[in-house]
């Protein structure tokens, strides 16, 4: 059993939702500091076609990736976890009162 094998589907979107960050964050930061994609190629020696592949997302985005991207861009990468807020679904889910009115946190006095 693989690493990932509990639920690959969960973590491949995991996985899809941080690439967009980053490259989101990275486009923020190429842009605040007025360079562009082949700006970036040239920083780090790469070719313009490669950054296209990290800014797409669709590249597996790693650490060593991460981090010769940040220092092209004397720049930090800061990665934080954190849990998730629960969903109202969630909440609800674990309540064993089923009544929609004292979950809601009205009063059920009249």
């Amino acid at each position: 059993m693989g690493i990932f094998a509990r639920d690959e589907s969960r973590t491949n979107l995991a996985a899809s939702r941080i690439a967009r960050q980053a490259t989101a964050s990275l486009a923020g930061l190429l842009a605040g500091q007025g360079k562009t994609r082949s700006d970036l190629a040239a920083a780090m020696g790469v070719s313009p076609g490669r950054v296209s592949q990290i800014m797409s997302g669709d590249a597996n985005l790693t650490v060593r990736t991460l981090a010769a991207v940040a220092e092209a861009l004397d720049a930090d990468v800061q990665i934080t976890f954190c849990p998730r807020p629960q969903s109202t679904d969630a909440k609800a889910r674990g309540s064993t009162d089923a009544s929609p009115i004292k979950s809601s946190g009205l009063s059920t006095r009249h």
